[in-house]
């Protein structure tokens, strides 16, 4: 990589995970300060600090109506698209035709089963261009895909809860230790703020405070990541997500059977030896728990495990901030890969 610094742009700074990514763009030693873009037709807003008064005093950061031409004009070498599913859907196709390496925050790009596809909706102009881009998007889970990034134009920033399992169980799963026909559940708790920032009914502070509450049971937009990447069929797993009544953190109790009886030992190796080389995952020591507290605010996620006494029965818990390595860190992780950069840029 050269030591030009590389020009990025965000669309959607205003929202949770776009300004957390904002952030650390803007503190970013390798990169010139980010274009902040608006969406065309969005009521757009004069500055950043207008929206998070916190930033004032470190300068001013301007919003601008998107364009194409603006991207080319600044010398854009990556966009990150902090946007609707829909929108990302309909935008990166013409981003690929410009050249323009994209990341992207939404579901649009993540799901290659057409099955899976179908909880969002889409509606392609071009069916079989939009095939194709999906053919070459690079599902953006660094210690899973990370000798794929350097190439790839176009990624897809997983999903919070999905990182949480899929990071908690791909070990597992690809040792060849559970018992996958018994099935696996995972119980997956976030805090409001993975809502998004548009405001519900199921998310005014009245219905959350001291609360704790299921939702889109069998039917989260993230089981489809879960099952794609862990290559897990629909009878083999069941995810629950759960609304806490916290701003923001994910904690995932996965409940697994093993096919043989093990030692805590070897399951803790397996961990350490699937992460040897992962800067963002930390491993605790068998019966050690990780906790929200420990990870929010960072791009780690925590991951710890009890094994029953009949070595058979094993639970892992698996923790992250859902807007630093479930978004918006994730995504610089991906970025720095991308660019030939050391993963741990901008990020600690």
């Amino acid at each position: 990589m050269s030591s030009a610094k590389i020009q990025t742009a965000v669309v959607g700074a205003t929202g949770y995970a776009g300004f957390e990514l904002t952030r650390i763009l803007l503190r970013h030693p390798r990169l010139k300060p980010p274009m902040l873009l608006t969406r065309e037709g969005s009521d757009n807003t004069a500055t950043l600090n207008d929206v998070y008064p916190q930033i004032s005093g470190n300068g001013s950061y301007p919003l601008e109506p998107f364009s194409w031409e603006a991207l080319k004009a600044r010398g854009v070498d990556v966009l990150f698209l902090s946007t609707p599913h829909e929108v990302s859907r309909s935008w990166v196709p013409e981003a690929d035709r410009r050249g323009i390496r994209v990341v992207d925050l939404s579901g649009a790009w993540r799901l290659h089963g057409e099955d899976h596809r179908a909880v969002y909706g889409f509606h392609d102009d071009d069916p079989a261009a939009a095939e194709r881009l999906m053919a070459k998007s690079v599902y953006g889970l660094p210690e899973l895909h990370g000798g794929k990034l350097a190439k790839a134009g176009i990624v897809a920033n997983p999903g919070c809860y999905a990182t949480s399992v899929i990071l908690g169980l791909a070990p597992l799963l690809q040792s060849h230790l559970v018992d996958v026909d018994h099935g696996i559940v995972c119980d997956s708790k976030s805090g409001v703020s993975g809502a998004g920032k548009q405001p519900t009914q199921k998310t005014h502070f009245v219905e959350v405070a001291d609360n704790l509450s299921a939702y889109a049971v069998f039917a989260h937009r993230h089981t489809g990541e879960i099952l794609e990447q862990l290559g897990l069929d629909d009878a083999q797993l069941i995810f629950t997500p759960h609304l806490l009544p916290i701003p923001r953190g994910i904690l995932s109790t996965l409940y697994v059977r093993l096919l043989q009886p093990t030692t805590a030992e070897r399951v803790r190796e397996c961990f350490r030896n699937f992460y040897a080389d992962s800067s963002f995952v930390r491993v605790f020591a068998p019966g050690r728990l990780p906790q929200i507290q420990y990870s929010v605010n960072t791009n780690y996620c925590d991951i710890g495990f009890v094994l029953a006494k009949d070595g058979r029965r094993l639970i892992v818990v698996s923790c992250l901030d859902n807007l630093l390595k479930g978004a918006a860190g994730q995504a610089v992780q991906n970025m720095n890969l991308m660019f030939g950069l050391a993963e741990q840029e901008g990020l600690q």
